[in-house]
């Protein structure tokens, strides 16, 4: 007998990141015997090479801003340039307290921890090395890794992944940044923040293209006042090498010069080569096919997180995961609802939203049974204060619930939990108008907006 074959564990988890960590911890809380095997380290792109440190380099750009624009607050500050090596002493030293924790937690609740890169070799049974585990159950979380276009080659010197960015020991003097998603525009506003130049470079019409377009059409402004070059509806035809950095080409002609170029068109599916198929496995454009309960097309294989076609959010994965380990345990976990997962991208300004875009809602439910209000956050006093200027729009069945909830501005990101509770338990405006909300807070903008979509407005005028 293989080595590790002599056990059956309850669950074995193949890849340790959000959803597959998640799903360990809820399973051993269940009473499950639970073995979670990573090829790196648990926490997975999340917690190492993507969420967290990002959003440390994010705050750090934010204390930059606040350190030029001091003297409009009544403050004589100077802002002298980025410690390089302060400041990832501050972003590893963040992930690393949380990876130590996350570690501790694990072993406390009993989960068997694998180092090592596994493949799955039968229905059940996941191989690592010569040693193989075996489960009643198997669960397939190993996550995502950057996408490039076609012929255009990350090669980690002047051409960029988002992971690869994350440990650069410099501020570029210039970065072109392709791509205008979530991670694009994360990056080209730490950037900014930092010093560098920055041009974006959209194949879409829209930055965040699966946001509100009222939403992007805001951020967009936003970097153009902050002296982001954003180009739209353009589409990369090359990326060259020149003497001090790469000149990026795109199919409607134009060229832009710039020391370094990020490369964030988005994440593929890490399931190549791992047997999948070989088990009987369905895949989809590499993604494995699941159901709302995230079972694949083998009744004792699941799959969960950016392994599986719903959205790449570190939430969402944890959710998933949850869900396994809870319908494993014979517990009667209820589908997760995508529409109803908050999104954030954690730019200057930050983007939030949850529910439906306009857009979609019209589609949905016809143009004529869809309300929506926009207001501006100038009348809010909390942001009059950051000096943050932004906007929340709400979407409305008509003579019905709230549909989604759009939010641009500073600190937005913190309110998306109250905003997903309004729109994933169906509140009415004329529910939610009469709670009160402190003043002042920049939730307020929550409470001000339903009062003026119930026709009772306060401090908002046409």
């Amino acid at each position: 007998m293989l080595k590790g074959a002599e056990k059956l564990y309850d669950l074995v988890v193949l890849g340790g990141g959000s959803s597959g960590y998640a799903a360990a911890l809820r399973a051993a809380g269940l009473g499950l015997s639970v073995v979670l095997i990573e090829k790196a380290e648990v926490g997975g792109t999340c917690l190492h090479r993507g969420c967290i440190p990002t959003k440390a380099l994010l705050h750090a750009g934010s204390i930059a801003d606040s350190a030029r624009e001091g003297a409009n607050f009544g403050i004589r500050a100077t802002f002298d340039g980025m410690d390089m090596p302060g400041l990832t002493a501050y972003k590893d030293g963040v992930v690393d307290r949380l990876y130590r924790g996350l570690q501790s937690t694990l072993k406390a609740r009993g989960v068997h921890i694998v180092a090592g890169e596994g493949r799955l070799r039968s229905p059940h049974e996941i191989a690592v090395g010569q040693a193989v585990y075996r489960g009643r159950h198997i669960l397939l979380a190993t996550g995502s890794a950057p996408a490039a276009p076609p012929g255009l080659v990350i090669d980690g010197d002047r051409i960029l992944s988002s992971e690869q960015a994350l440990r650069l020991d410099r501020v570029p003097d210039s970065v072109v940044v392709l791509g205008g998603g979530v991670i694009g525009c994360e990056f080209a506003s730490l950037w900014k923040s930092f010093g560098a130049e920055v041009t974006v470079i959209e194949a879409l019409p829209h930055l965040v293209p699966a946001e509100d377009e009222d939403s992007s059409k805001l951020l967009e402004r936003s970097f153009r006042r902050r002296g982001i070059t954003v180009q739209l509806n353009s589409r990369l035809a090359q990326a060259a090498y020149t003497a001090s950095g790469v000149r990026v080409t795109t199919e409607n002609g134009t060229h832009v010069d710039a020391e370094l170029l990020l490369v964030a068109v988005g994440r593929r599916p890490v399931s190549a080569g791992l047997g999948y198929e070989d088990a009987g496995v369905e895949l989809d454009r590499g993604y494995v096919k699941v159901d709302a309960y995230c079972r694949s097309s083998v009744p004792s294989v699941s799959a969960a997180g950016d392994l599986i076609p719903t959205p790449q959010l570190a939430h969402a994965g944890f959710a998933e995961g949850i869900l396994v380990a809870e319908r494993l345990a014979g517990l009667d976990p209820v589908p997760i609802d995508y529409d109803g997962v908050p999104r954030v991208t954690y730019s200057q300004p930050e983007v939030a939203s949850v529910g439906l875009t306009e857009a979609t809602a019209k589609e949905r439910h016809g143009a004529d049974q869809v309300v929506t209000l926009r207001q501006s956050l100038v009348s809010n006093g909390k942001s009059k204060i950051l000096k943050a200027p932004g906007e929340i729009k709400l979407v409305r069945l008509k003579d019905g619930p709230v549909l989604g909830v759009h939010l641009v501005g500073e600190r937005v990101g913190e309110l998306i939990g109250e905003a997903q509770l309004i729109v994933n338990w169906d509140a009415l405006p004329e529910e939610v108008a009469p709670l009160i909300h402190a003043h002042p807070t920049q939730s307020e903008i929550l409470g001000e907006a339903h009062l003026a979509l119930t026709g009772k407005p306060l401090h908002a005028h046409d």
